[in-house]
């Protein structure tokens, strides 16, 4: 016979395990906590507005919008606000080729070439290695965004931005690094209509979002703007939130074309956490998810300051579309997204059957931290207090940027003059890889304008020597911080070349050639 504290031991794990009003209750009281430091986080960071939606043990358990989809006007934020989720479409260009694979018409280590076999890279021996699972593994040896200035805001389309990355050289050994690339992406994305002869955006609607019921989720800026309840983008300068326009990303494809809601995107999330199984449909394999979720390529070492700061993470690796670390001893999967005034993220703790999403129309840190409250919440972690650490470390780095503008500021030489009238400096510039940028004299003034680019159209004001500060036309929507442009002089005293630095943590300017096309220009 049992002894009576045993038996009532007994009795209470059977509560716990069977008791629907205990676990509701439960339940309930932890996404209450998450509710309110959401809200409070959004607060804090001013955050216009964001969706948050939770999925625990194959049901959606909570799902609620905060703020306004636009600054100044009163519509809310809901779980069906649409946003742009950005790179958290490579997961779903990785799952379109998982379908193939399943189906026996692609594999991972196919040549790219097999199915494109008009794609290059600069390299000739990378051209014939580079494999499908290379692409989805950011290690093709290009840099990190390297090249985005061929898709961002352009009027190339997917197989003209294909076909001119050739020109871009990379910059580390093949299969040697990560560099974080959605060109890549971009070009997987395009093995699907050469393989099913369906657009990769036709293909995601029938194997994805049908099937998920989302039925709002697109792929297109024109689809966007003919929908209702979309959430607007914003982003800040000088101090001031601002709202800005959707930037066309049509061409980025399987890099970064979706928009969705939290509540659709809480379906992608049970098909995760599912194995590629949903509602009891197999859309793909548990093997292709296994394959998608196994490291492939290290992104990074966990730094001293990393290990201070998150002391339980001790990895970071990139699988098959998706980001693999460790948190409190289980694993996450995970990817974020960021485009114009538009940040997301989805994570899965995929032991705990525990995944979420979060989407906001801004560019704070907001989901960089809330899905560490989530999981903490959830697996019982000791309270910590996410927002208040990353708002000092973002105290810190603006601190820091202030100081790196005023030794710029510094570094300028007064009193200097241009070598040569402004009317020389105006031209034609340009390389294989971008194409053309037009300088004009204009009232007194150069201005610079990029032909793939039509939005991208800077004033020149002289900064010293032959450089000058380039300020962006209210046109460009992204914060680029101080820009330069230089011309250089051969040796007859002639403009022969172009040169554009404008630091920023997304787009290589320097990447671009801008040699002068008229070269017989009058000094």
């Amino acid at each position: 016979m049992l002894q009576r504290p045993v038996r009532l031991v007994l009795l209470l794990l059977t509560l716990v395990v069977f008791s629907p009003t205990l676990l509701a209750q439960t339940l309930e009281e932890r996404l209450k906590e998450i509710d309110a430091y959401a809200a409070k986080a959004g607060a804090d960071w001013r955050v216009p507005g964001f969706a948050l939606a939770i999925v625990k043990d194959d049901r959606v358990v909570f799902v609620k919008g905060y703020g306004v989809r636009e600054l100044g006007r009163p519509e809310p934020v809901d779980g069906d606000t649409l946003f742009a989720v950005a790179s958290n479409t490579k997961a779903f260009t990785a799952a379109a080729l998982a379908t193939l694979v399943d189906e026996g018409r692609l594999k991972w280590d196919d040549p790219v070439t097999k199915h494109l076999p008009w794609f290059q890279l600069y390299d000739p021996y990378v051209t014939r290695e580079l494999t499908v699972r290379d692409l989805l593994s950011h290690r093709s040896g290009l840099a990190t965004f390297g090249g985005d200035l061929l898709w961002y805001e352009t009027t190339y389309p997917r197989e003209e931005i294909l076909r001119r990355v050739r020109h871009l050289r990379p910059v580390h050994p093949f299969r040697g690094r990560y560099g974080y690339q959605n060109i890549m992406f971009l070009a997987a994305g395009e093995i699907v209509p050469a393989v099913t002869g369906k657009s990769w955006d036709d293909y995601v609607r029938e194997r994805f979002f049908a099937p998920l019921g989302m039925a709002r989720s697109n792929t297109t800026l024109r689809q966007l703007k003919a929908s209702q309840n979309v959430a607007s983008p914003h982003n800040e300068v000088g101090g001031q939130v601002r709202v800005v326009k959707y930037s066309n990303v049509d061409a980025a494809g399987g890099a970064a074309a979706i928009n969705s809601s939290a509540a659709e995107m809480a379906e992608w999330v049970r098909l995760q956490l599912g194995r590629g199984t949903y509602q009891g449909k197999k859309i793909f394999s548990a093997a292709a998810a296994r394959e998608m979720w196994t490291p492939q390529t290290v992104v990074s070492g966990v730094g001293e300051s990393a290990e201070k700061f998150n002391p339980t993470v001790h990895f970071n690796l990139y699988g098959l579309g998706w980001f693999l670390s460790d948190y409190r001893g289980r694993k996450v999967v995970t990817h974020s997204g960021g485009l114009d005034g538009m940040t997301s993220r989805v994570a899965l703790l995929p032991e705990e059957n525990l995944g979420l999403v979060v989407l906001t129309n801004s560019e704070t840190p907001l989901q960089s931290f809330l899905w560490y409250k989530v999981f903490d919440v959830f697996t019982g972690a000791p309270p910590r207090d996410w927002s208040a650490e990353y708002l000092a470390r973002a105290v810190a780095a603006r601190e820091r940027e202030e100081a790196e503008a005023k030794r710029t500021e510094a570094g300028r030489v007064p009193d200097t003059r241009p070598s040569l009238p402004l009317s020389a400096y105006a031209g034609t510039y340009g390389g294989q890889m971008y194409g053309d940028a037009k300088v004009t004299e204009e009232q007194g003034r150069l201005v610079v304008r990029l032909v793939p680019s039509p939005n991208y159209v800077g004033d020149l004001e002289h900064w010293h020597f032959d450089t000058f500060r380039i300020k962006w036309r209210e046109s460009v929507v992204y914060p680029y911080p101080r820009g330069w442009v230089t011309f250089v002089l051969d040796a007859r005293g002639r403009v022969g070349e172009m040169k554009v630095d404008v630091p920023n943590p997304d787009f290589d300017f320097k990447e671009l050639e801008f040699k002068r096309a008229d070269a017989g220009a009058a000094r």
